[in-house]
């Protein structure tokens, strides 16, 4: 694992960037609202990816000031325009570098950065291969869900009623291959026994069928 700096615009992000032997594909990594790369949930996902031979980016999508601002006010989570913003500037970064620039992008978002990363999957449509979200919030992407050719994965918990009916609406909205996978029995964190393993399972053979050399 390298920790690496991304510039974005006139903002830093600090990120940790794992390659392993034999990758051919990259997943960006994009938290939900109050996460960071520190996301116990996305190091465990980005371990088992990671396994299966594929290239992880985890990187705040905010400042240290950014962050700090964003506990009391609460203004930069629901700014999914920002997020993707600093997602395509990631992206952006990975095809510069040496070690990353021939491999196929995927995204992985997570609550609020699901809609930040179908905004930026659509902005940059030659680039992303694939995009994975987990207790995302999709529906917060707008206008960009018809504009998504990126093959989706969608998945919620089964007892996260309200979040999978707003994945329903955008599942319904969106015009590129998408499938919703409901994992029995968990909520929005997948916290209970298993649950996480399953996501970790499921994100994993979609980048790697989507993500694989054609």
């Amino acid at each position: 694992m390298t920790e690496i700096q991304i510039p974005a615009g006139p903002a830093a992000l600090s990120g940790s960037l794992t390659i392993p032997e034999s990758s051919k594909a990259l997943v960006l990594f994009a938290h939900g609202s109050g996460s960071s790369r520190h996301s116990p949930r996305n190091q465990y996902v980005a371990r088992i990816l990671n396994r299966a031979s594929l290239g992880t980016l985890l990187f705040d999508l905010l400042t240290p000031e950014e962050e700090a601002l964003d506990i009391y006010t609460r203004e930069h989570r629901f700014n999914i325009g920002l997020l993707a913003k600093r997602l395509m500037h990631a992206t952006k970064w990975a095809r510069q570098q040496q070690e990353s620039r021939d491999l196929h992008i995927g995204y992985f978002g997570s609550s609020t950065g699901a809609a930040a990363a179908l905004v930026a999957a659509a902005e940059l449509s030659q680039d992303v291969g694939a995009v994975v979200s987990r207790g995302g919030r999709p529906d917060l992407a707008g206008d960009s869900l018809p504009k998504v050719q990126s093959p989706t994965l969608l998945i919620v918990g089964s007892n996260d009623d309200i979040v999978i009916e707003l994945n329903e609406m955008a599942h319904d909205q969106m015009r590129c291959e998408v499938k919703l996978d409901v994992i029995p029995g968990a909520t929005h964190l997948f916290e209970e026994p298993g649950a996480l393993e399953q996501v970790a399972k499921l994100a994993s053979d979609w980048f790697s069928l989507y993500l694989s050399p054609r």
